[in-house]
């Protein structure tokens, strides 16, 4: 199967080298690549998004793309690696089962996507958000990495420091410190450099927008007066037969739904810095001779809530609202169209590996999206995709942290297919929520389901927890 996702991966880059169009360099033969990831950015937001919508137009949507955990470090950790949190062993943002020092102790960071890409010859740049906990005043930079750009606390946007290539460089309050600029002006110098060495690039440009406290551009911050959070069918709802967790919430109160709002609108603001970063980059590979030479992904690390079954702002849950987010990729040989196929995070090393002509580690868990970006899946795909979490979490200082009523479940493992979700938590709560019939997640109807069922499905969540190649 390797084999065929290498061949589709060089019949895309045969059809990138056919291309008329000229540069101010020769052009490698091999695909780059360049991945804007966001922190937080939940489906409801990519309307607010020219660019991303101009890219899903031109481009591959996979409209059941599923993050391995709905928490940042241990999503993260699985793109970089292509492994589930049960092999990366990173379930959490700090201390023995998770951050970034858990990755690093493991020795997870000696082979990701940036490692196998830089063996195959290409420059590679990290910038913005690495793995929480990541400290820029270490001066540490992990291998595979030709350009490091990374900052630690980026959360304001302002006030901060970066580690660029070795050397610490602080940001003030100025508007042209806003740090979503700053990463957005680094990846067209990275790209521009890399071209005119004749050399293939990959980029990760990890923004930290619109991660709380959600602070716009200066000139974005006036921006959707008046606009409030979505009222979905499941806002301020509370799930039938719900989870211990989520039981005793109590509806909204008007202070919440309030600041719900505000946060919304905040977001709706970040965001826009973002997407005219996709925008620039864009630009910067047209001028470069590039653009048809270049698969642009655009995602986010996990999704988030805001007022679905009364919760206030946060993630961490099996809902939808936090494990699906969107990944739209567009390039040469790349397709219009919407896959429905089960992806997820751990998907995106073995399909940059691809791209490049590499084969991915046997050890790697996820599968190479190349053939879903030319239309021919493979037979046995994937149905199910899994999904981990250790909680609840008690780390005052981890910035995601849960605030009160925002939603802390315990610990718990899930599955979701196109048609269900099912959940099993440690305490013996479960879940299971039909999606036609159902979209909303507001009727639990596990207990409902024959015996064989609950069987079959506790099967299929084992097998997967045990799954440690191609899964």
């Amino acid at each position: 199967m390797i084999r065929r996702f290498v061949a589709v991966a060089a019949a895309l880059s045969l059809v990138a080298g056919c291309s008329h169009s000229t540069g101010p360099a020769p052009r490698p033969s091999k695909t780059n690549i360049v991945m804007v990831l966001t922190d937080d950015l939940s489906m409801n937001l990519v309307q607010y998004m020219p660019h991303v919508i101009a890219l899903e137009k031109r481009g591959t949507t996979f409209a059941n793309y599923t993050v391995t955990d709905s928490l940042c470090c241990p999503s993260r950790s699985s793109i970089f690696s292509g492994r589930f949190p049960h092999d990366t062993g990173v379930y959490t943002n700090s201390g023995k089962d998770g951050g970034f020092q858990t990755f690093k102790s493991r020795g997870e960071e000696s082979s990701t996507f940036a490692t196998d890409l830089q063996h195959a010859g290409y420059r590679t740049a990290m910038m913005g958000k690495y793995l929480n906990g990541y400290l820029p005043g270490d001066k540490y930079v992990p291998p595979g990495w030709t350009e490091w750009d990374v900052a630690g606390n980026g959360y304001p946007e302002y006030n901060y420091n970066l580690l660029s290539n070795g050397q610490i460089q602080h940001y003030d309050h100025s508007p042209a410190a806003y740090l979503t600029d700053v990463v957005s002006a680094k990846a067209s110098s990275f790209i521009t450099g890399s071209v005119s060495a004749g050399k293939p690039f990959l980029v990760e440009v990890a923004t930290f927008a619109p991660h709380a406290p959600y602070t716009p551009a200066d000139q974005d911050k006036d921006k959707f007066p008046g606009l409030k959070a979505p009222r979905t069918a499941a806002y301020d709802v509370l799930p039938a037969d719900p989870p211990a967790w989520l039981a005793d919430r109590a509806p909204l109160t008007g202070a919440e739904q309030s600041a719900i709002d505000t946060a919304f609108r905040k977001r709706v603001q970040a965001v826009q810095a973002v997407d005219r970063m996709i925008g620039s980059l864009e630009s910067t590979l047209d001028r470069a001779g590039v653009a048809d030479h270049t698969v642009v992904v655009f995602t986010s690390d996990n999704g988030y809530h805001m007022g679905e079954h009364r919760l206030n702002p946060g993630k961490q849950t099996a809902f939808d609202t936090d494990i699906q987010v969107p990944l739209v990729m567009a390039g040469p040989g790349v397709r219009p169209a919407s896959v429905s196929k089960p992806a997820e995070n751990i998907d995106l090393r073995p399909t940059f590996d691809a791209l490049a002509g590499v084969t991915a580690p046997a050890d790697v868990d996820g599968q190479s999206l190349v053939p879903l970006l030319a239309g021919s899946p493979p037979a046995n795909w994937r149905t199910a995709a899994l999904i981990e979490h250790h909680g609840p979490d008690n780390d005052p200082k981890d910035p995601d942290h849960p605030a009160p009523n925002s939603g802390n479940p315990t610990s718990y493992e899930a599955i979701r297919t196109t048609g269900y979700t099912y959940v099993e938590y440690a305490d013996g709560n479960r879940e299971y929520y039909d999606h036609q019939a159902d979209p909303d997640q507001l009727h639990n109807t596990v207990h409902g389901l024959p015996a064989d069922r609950l069987a079959d499905l506790h099967q299929t969540l084992l097998g997967l927890q045990a799954c440690h190649h191609a899964c």
